[in-house]
């Protein structure tokens, strides 16, 4: 008779930033990549926040996997479908603990902001469901607003959190269809985003980041 186990065990997690802690730090950004993507090339597109005064973190996913066959580029991928709830929970031990870690060496009063690119918004959106991340802004970019978040923890976790939803006007991945359901499931939650989108594709966009970073 066959029956499964779980064994939580150490690893080794690896992750980028564009700045230096230190006191004059008054914004930390935790932005997670997407689907095939390594945090050392996804944080390239963060350097119009470089201004002495911000802290950019990006943690790179724990599952890699060749892009093509068995050799060459590597990407990774936050979860599969494969023992989900186990994924979810470390992701969110992980990203917590790479929090405290930055937050060790801010001022108290830094302000947060949390972005998540494609499949790193559902990332990060499960992980602030949780109620532990004492955010005060969230960027979800192309990003897939996850369907299994509870309903009740959901609401009170994003509640009269400031919220921005960014995406290219000529991203293959963001139908009508698609921005129509984004748009009821953050409803359902009590979340009414702000706006942005631009004239290109399923990337970021450096002169719109800038531009949610003022007014959001």
């Amino acid at each position: 008779m066959m029956n499964e186990h779980s064994l939580t065990v150490p690893r080794t997690a690896r992750y980028y930033t564009l700045g230096t802690p230190s006191e004059s730090i008054t914004d930390l950004w935790i932005v997670c990549h997407g689907y095939g993507q390594l945090a050392r090339f996804f944080l390239r597109h963060f350097s119009v926040l470089d201004n002495g005064r911000t802290l950019v973190v990006a943690p790179e996913a724990l599952s890699r996997f060749y892009l093509e066959r068995f050799s060459g580029r590597v990407g990774a991928t936050w979860m599969t479908k494969e023992d989900r709830l186990s994924e979810i929970d470390d992701q969110a031990s992980y990203l917590n603990l790479l929090l405290e870690e930055q937050l060790r060496q801010l001022p108290q009063n830094v302000r947060l902001t949390v972005l998540g690119f494609s499949q790193g918004g559902a990332t990060v959106s499960r992980w602030l469901a949780t109620q532990q991340v004492p955010v005060h802004r969230l960027i979800l970019w192309a990003a897939s607003f996850p369907e299994d978040i509870d309903f009740a923890t959901g609401k009170a976790a994003f509640a009269n959190l400031p919220v921005a939803m960014v995406y290219g006007t000529q991203d293959e991945f963001i139908t009508p269809e698609v921005l129509q359901r984004k748009h009821q499931l953050m409803h359902e939650l009590g979340i009414n985003p702000q706006i942005y989108t631009f004239e290109g594709g399923h990337t970021l966009h450096p002169e719109t980041l800038a531009l949610v970073d003022r007014e959001l």
